[in-house]
């Protein structure tokens, strides 16, 4: 769930809840399925593709089920000079890149370790994805890189 408000100042800040893309537990368990399939038809040895592709089927289906059940979060990003937040806890070296309707956050936690998610269409609106946009559009969440030398 998100909804859109000013924090200590005119920048926009946005509040996002971030849960599980059933859409990429399906693509996890087709891309097993298909996988596993392709393992079958190849000039392999039946005593190692058969093995193969249960293998690959079933690590396809561990991880899309993996997916689902992880934690909802909630980040706020508050478009200003504060740090972005998830969950209530600041976190650092933010960086949002976009590719078409998806999303992609990378982030370090207080401990340094590196962290990733992505939001999918069907977990982020387009309405929650332009609030995004302006709020992080600053560049104080994600540094902008430099264009190409002429």
């Amino acid at each position: 769930m998100s909804h859109f408000s000013n924090l200590s100042g005119p920048s926009p800040s946005c509040r996002l809840e971030w849960r599980p893309s059933r859409c990429l537990a399906t693509a996890l368990l087709s891309l097993a399925v298909l996988a596993s399939f392709s393992t079958l038809v190849t000039d392999m040895p039946r005593w190692l593709a058969w093995p193969l592709a249960l293998v690959v089927l079933v690590r396809g289906t561990w991880q899309g089920w993996r997916h689902l059940h992880l934690p909802p979060q909630q980040f706020l990003f508050p478009g200003n000079d504060l740090a972005p937040m998830r969950d209530g806890q600041p976190i650092g070296d933010v960086s949002l890149q976009w590719r078409g309707p998806l999303a992609f956050l990378c982030w370090r936690e207080r401990g340094g370790r590196l962290q990733r998610l992505a939001w999918w269409p069907d977990n982020l609106p387009a309405a929650s994805r332009r609030e995004l946009r302006l709020a992080v559009g600053s560049g104080n969440a994600a540094p902008r890189r430099p264009g190409m030398a002429p």
